[in-house]
């Protein structure tokens, strides 16, 4: 009995089909989802998402979510989700560094919203580098 997956962001379904495990990074660390796993509702955070299906393993960069898990679904809820060759390692460290420079000239205690949103854009874009480096050594 296979596992549906479905990875929705704010601009499209990125990934729907059946697969026989999914890793995601959630709060507490990696959690693999198997067919016929416990329901769930629990946080996703900014990582690496690997689906199996068939022998064969996928990996996208993910960013900040939910996931709802029942016995035979995974619905993933995800402002990101971004597959090792899609990633534009240039304009990620370019946009990484402006993060970290934006985050310096912000000062400590003041703009909280900024801070949050800085310190988002940061998660995100480690997450594409640790994956497309990765990638790149495999």
């Amino acid at each position: 009995m296979p596992l549906k997956l479905e990875i929705v962001t704010p601009e499209a379904r990125i990934f729907s089909d059946e697969v026989d495990t999914v890793v995601l990074p959630g709060f507490e660390g990696e959690m693999g989802v198997l067919p016929a796993h416990a329901p769930l509702v629990t946080t996703l955070q900014c990582g690496e998402l690997r689906i199996t299906k068939a022998g064969k393993t996928t990996e996208l960069a993910v960013g900040d979510g939910l996931v709802e898990i029942t016995g035979s679904y995974a619905r993933v809820l995800t402002d990101m989700a971004i597959s090792a060759d899609d990633i534009d390692e240039k304009a990620v460290e370019e946009a990484l560094e402006r993060a970290k420079a934006n985050l310096e000239s912000l000062k400590q205690g003041e703009k909280q919203d900024e801070v949050a949103a800085v310190m988002a854009m940061i998660q995100r874009s480690t997450a594409q580098l640790h994956l497309k480096r990765k990638r790149r050594t495999v």
